[in-house]
């Protein structure tokens, strides 16, 4: 099953430190020490799940300073107004910061395709790529039945990493012991179990989710969270799926309810202060408010059905649902060779333009093929 797994450290030591807030060699001196920032298409800082990973530390390290006089035979005279003999400290490339800072097994961007679709995902600024998606074709030995899944996993990787790889095998399981026309009853178990699994893990973080399954010419597509879904219906976007926040008056209401209490900081909406999305699988500390079970949608794949959007909220905060089908459609409809892969990319790249702080992962699904 193809997937990646990031891991970055940022440490508020370094960034308090008065070391580091002025630089101790000329930034033009062939002795600076110079952080690059990982180059999205560079070979050091991409995955390909079908190649192997390259990985640099991200510094270019210069050489080391000497400060020896050993040359100079005299003695140093010393008096009032001279300036005291050079100590001889040796001064070495600060590799501590490159092993806190910047680990060597983190990527810039994971990209896989297969005959009827493309994922392509792009860290943010914010530090480790937290997002993770799962894809399984050829469900149970049938080419028309497939899971796609994309996963927005916040306080850390665990909840994504496990979701992601977990999650299929959960519902498919409910699938299996449910009627056809019970499908989504089956869908919400599956997602509640893969919570309660991840819970026992005991362990940090949280992920919203977006799926598809489908199978005898159905899509059936669910999520908890603001990971959405969007389908092109002839050129036109239709939202599969409603964002899971705070300021929803129905999730408010819920929340409420509960005993909890929603507010508003700096223009977000969240839940006890801290998070701003309402329901998600994995959150211990919250778990009373912020539920697992997903709002699930079952529509028959017609002709009309073109292609089916799934993206992490790194996309849907500066992109709207119609332009990523305006995006995206030019590159699936009418030519005898779409290029999945370029119609993601160009979306990442939309929304990172327009100011994109976040983890941006889009997968893109041609329907047509899974018509019955």
């Amino acid at each position: 099953m193809p997937g990646g797994a990031v891991v970055v450290t940022n440490s508020q030591v370094f960034l308090s430190s008065q070391m580091f807030r002025q630089p101790m060699i000329s930034p033009s001196s062939p002795l600076s020490l110079r952080h690059t920032s990982p180059v999205p298409s560079s070979p050091s800082s991409t995955l390909h799940t079908n190649g192997s990973a390259l990985h640099t530390n991200g510094y270019n390290e210069g050489s080391v300073v000497s400060c020896d006089n050993s040359n100079n035979s005299s003695p140093t005279v010393l008096s009032k107004r001279k300036r005291p003999a050079r100590i001889q400290i040796p001064f070495a490339p600060l590799r501590f910061v490159d092993e806190v800072v910047k680990p060597v097994d983190d990527v810039a961007e994971i990209h896989d395709e297969g005959e009827e679709y493309s994922v392509y995902c792009k860290r943010g600024k914010r530090g480790a790529m937290e997002d993770r998606y799962s894809v399984v074709v050829d469900l149970q030995g049938d080419c028309k039945q497939a899971f796609f899944g994309v996963f927005d996993g916040h306080g850390g990787t665990k909840a994504a990493d496990f979701s992601a790889k977990n999650l299929n095998r959960n519902i498919m399981s409910k699938v299996a012991k449910k009627c056809e026309d019970e499908i989504a009853e089956a869908v919400r178990e599956g997602y509640i179990a893969t919570d309660s699994e991840f819970l026992e893990e005991d362990v940090n973080g949280g992920t919203c989710c977006v799926t598809a399954l489908i199978r005898k010419g159905n899509l059936i597509v669910s999520n908890a969270g603001d990971c959405r879904a969007v389908m092109s219906r002839g050129g036109v976007a239709e939202a599969l799926t409603v964002d899971h926040k705070p300021s929803r008056e129905d999730e408010k209401d819920r929340i409420e309810k509960m005993g909890g209490y929603v507010d508003c900081r700096n223009g977000v909406w969240r839940i006890q202060g801290s998070l701003a999305v309402s329901r998600a699988i994995g959150d211990n500390h919250l778990k009373k408010w912020v539920i697992s079970e997903p709002e699930t949608r079952v529509i028959n794949i017609r002709p009309e059905c073109e292609f089916l959007i799934l993206a992490s909220d790194g996309i849907w905060d500066t992109v709207t649902n119609q332009e990523a089908i305006d995006i995206v459609r030019p590159f699936c409809i009418g030519t005898m060779k779409p290029d999945l892969t370029s119609a993601c990319k160009k979306l990442v790249g939309l929304s990172a333009t327009r100011g994109s702080y976040d983890d941006m992962s889009v997968m893109i699904i041609r329907l047509p093929h899974f018509m019955s």
